[in-house]
This record gives structure tokens, sequence and C-alpha cells, in this order.
């Protein structure tokens, strides 16, 4: 029988932990050990996986590329042993929980995610803000947030735990009629929103004139106004309402580009309430069904 080497998760949530923070003595701080014990463990886990694992770049420590495939690994190690832990303590899920939601994605299965999660843990206090993506990965930066649910600007970001891909769709009022020789009404969530530069490029790209007639940071205030004829748009599956149809290239509305979206979070900050959260919805990523495609970490 081959002998099974284990990765001892006390050293992976260092390793996350130096990464996530950018140094040895961060990492220390939040663990509660010295600079010299944070290397050392570094220095164990890289005999182990036979590796090196970190590199320093000027002033920044950044993972190689032996340890970017295994912070994958271990954050969902790391991740699923907390879990586990916390089924034996549940007790200690408790304080507040920040959390950052898209102005186009705040709704379907999050919000449901985050509504069973409160009824569950009456004790801890959920905080919810609605911005653009960009804003909410500055604010996760910074520790104004402690969890966010983000578009992805590049195929690998930190903080990353969980990745899938939303298909944009053309939305108007199932009584709108569009004439084909006048500019497209559009409604649109503010400047530097990854749907409104979607739609603007693909009319673009097809030459067809557009002009923006709504502008608004909600999604409700959008899907009213397609609901009332005012304007297409673009919106997901989930956000499609009972009195909007879906438009087509039929109707000169080209296929949308795809959206990278990402459940984002620095695990050594975050809290056993939020941890649990973050099981949460994972395990509500998983369980939907078509209009998301989970994409490998």
């Amino acid at each position: 029988m081959a002998l099974i080497t284990n990765l001892p998760t006390d050293l992976l949530r260092t390793f996350i932990a130096v990464v996530e923070l950018g140094g040895h003595s961060k990492a220390g701080v939040v663990l509660g050990r010295s600079q010299p014990a944070i290397s050392l463990q570094i220095r164990r886990l890289e005999e182990i996986v036979r590796s090196p694992l970190l590199v320093q770049e000027g002033r920044a420590i950044l993972p190689t590329a032996a340890g970017e495939a295994l912070l994958s690994y271990a954050r969902e190690m790391v991740r699923i042993n907390d879990e586990a832990v916390r089924y034996f303590h549940r007790s200690d899920v408790n304080g507040v929980l920040r959390i950052g939601l898209p102005t186009d994605y705040a709704v379907a299965f999050l919000q449901n995610t985050l509504t069973g999660f409160h009824q569950r843990h009456a004790e801890v206090d959920l905080e919810i803000h609605c911005d653009l993506s960009r804003e909410l990965h500055q604010q996760l930066r910074s520790d104004s947030l402690d969890i966010i649910v983000a578009t992805m600007p590049a195929v690998r970001m930190p903080y990353l735990s969980r990745a899938w891909v939303e298909q944009p769709i053309w939305a108007a009022s199932a009584d709108v009629e569009l004439a084909p020789d006048r500019p497209v009404p559009l409604g649109a969530h503010l400047e530097g929103c990854d749907y409104r530069s979607r739609m603007i490029d693909a009319l673009d790209a097809s030459e067809r004139r557009w002009r923006i007639v709504y502008t608004g940071p909600g999604i409700s205030g959008l899907q009213n106004a397609v609901l009332n004829g005012m304007c297409v748009t673009a919106l997901t599956q989930a956000t499609l309402l009972p009195g909007m149809r879906e438009l087509g290239e039929a109707e000169g509305f080209p296929k949308l580009e795809p959206l990278r979206i990402g459940l984002f979070y620095k695990h050594p900050r975050l809290s056993a309430a939020g941890l649990q959260l973050v099981s949460d919805l994972v395990a509500s990523l998983e369980g939907v069904g078509s209009g998301v495609r989970m994409l490998p970490n």
C-alpha cells in the first residue's frame, strides 16, 4: 500500500494567511505566531509538497506557480475543516457580517441564501452593501467588507473562493415593439457596470445605433423601467421577470459576452459566522440549475 502524505491544515492556514495578508509578519499578527515561526511553517509545507511556494518581488510576497496551484486546494481544505469544527461549535456563530453584492446581481439565489442564513442565525447581524464590482473589490481589499460577490476582470484574482459564468441576455417588455430604424433605447446601471459595457460593445460591433434612456444604481428600478416599456437592457435568466421577453439575433440583438463572477473573502480575517455563510453560498452555487456554469478555482 502506498504511503499517504497528509497536508496539515495548520500549515495550509499559515500559507493562506501569508499570501492573502501580504507577508509573514502580518500573518503572524493574525495567527498569533512570531515571524520565525511563520517562516518555519512555510518551509515545512514546501518540504511536504517538494516545491517552493513563495517568491519575493520587490517588497511583495507572491505565490509561485506551485503556490498558486496549492492555494486553490488549501482554501477549500481549510474551509471544509472549519465547517466540520463549526458543526460541533454551533454557539460560536455570532457577530456582524458585511456582504457586498453587485448592483446587477443582488437577487435570486444570493438573497435566498442570505435570508436563509439570517433565519438560522438570528444572532448574526448582516449588513448588505450593493455597488459596482470594481468598488466591491476595493472595499474587500481595504477590509470594509467581509465577503463579496463580484464580476472578475481577470481570470486569477486575490481572495477568490469560487468562480462561475453567467450568460447575460437582452430583455424587453413582452408588449414593446422596437422599430429597427430607431436607436435602441437602453436602460443601464452606472458607468463602469460590466452589463452596460457589454450592451454597448455588442451594439457598436453590429453597427446598430443606441441611446441611454434610463440610468440607475439598483436592479429593481431597471427591471421596472423595462416592464414599463421604457427601455431594453441586459439581465440574467434569474433577473428576467414575468412580463418580460428575451430578445435575440433575429431582432437585431447580438449575443452578449458572458460574465465571469466570483465569490471572494479573506479567510484569515473571516469570523466563524463568515465562514459558515461562505459554506452556505458555496452550497447554493453548487445547487443552482441552468444559467450558472461553475469554473475550476
